[in-house]
């Protein structure tokens, strides 16, 4: 059965001064999929997530979120559409709490609740998937990485976002913390949500992308499953490295 598709990049132009960030980036993301976005630093990964989510305005080119152009329009108005991310770097409240932080989410998101109770509740609810509800009345600023990355996705969860973009929440993470989170990530895209990953960590990119993307400077140089990508020569070039020439 075919899936409708959620989000479309079209011929997607930035530039920084002289550096072209995305040149002619062009993507289609189907409901339910997780997309693995990956290439060298520098490539427009996050440029790409910055664009689709508000953060910046295309030069050039198209994005569509449901079949409704959205290139331009204000991340708030993105974030009530349905449209959630996480940072690289953790952007929290940090001298609020646990709770309070993902409150925040569930009061200003797509569905908002709409008293101070029914936010307290959904916040509860995405607390306890996450594994954080012992942790609800610890200020933001307490908590360990892991915590924090944890704490990053509850409050995108609590905007009840249907695509959540994720920009290395496993950086820094060890093997145990990391399986943890591919864990959580699988659960959350199980509840419907649609994902696109940033990750430089190949292992996470293969254990949870049906799809993935690839950049480099700024140009889309391959994409398909991760079976059919490891082996592109292309993407072995200018990426994964020798190692991965023999698979």
């Amino acid at each position: 059965m075919q899936k409708n598709v959620i989000l479309e990049v079209s011929n997607l132009y930035k530039s920084f001064g002289g550096l072209m960030a995305t040149n002619n980036v062009r993507l289609a993301v189907s409901e339910g999929e997780i997309i693995g976005l990956i290439g060298p630093n520098g490539s427009g990964k996050t440029t790409l997530l910055n664009l689709v989510t508000g953060m910046l305005k295309p030069n050039a080119g198209e994005i569509y979120f449901k079949g409704a152009r959205i290139d331009g329009l204000k991340p708030y108005r993105l974030c009530h559409m349905g449209i959630g991310r996480t940072f690289q770097i953790t952007n929290l409240f940090m001298e609020m709490t646990v709770l309070e932080n993902v409150m925040v989410g569930s009061l200003f998101g797509k569905r908002k609740s709409n008293t101070l109770l029914n936010g307290q509740k959904e916040a509860r609810r995405i607390l306890q998937i996450l594994g954080l509800w012992e942790k609800r009345d610890s200020v933001a600023s307490s908590l360990t990485l892991q915590e924090k990355k944890k704490l990053e996705i509850s409050r995108a969860l609590a905007t009840r976002p249907e695509l959540l973009l994720l920009d290395e929440v496993m950086a820094g993470l060890n093997p145990t913390e990391t399986t943890e989170m591919i864990d959580i990530i699988k659960e959350i895209n199980r509840s419907g949500v649609t994902l696109i990953i940033v990750e430089h960590v190949m292992n996470v990119i293969m254990a949870l992308s049906d799809r993935v993307v690839v950049l480099h400077h700024g140009e889309v140089i391959g994409e398909g499953t991760p079976s059919v990508v490891v082996k592109d020569k292309a993407v072995i070039q200018s990426y994964l490295g020798k190692e991965y020439s023999i698979a």
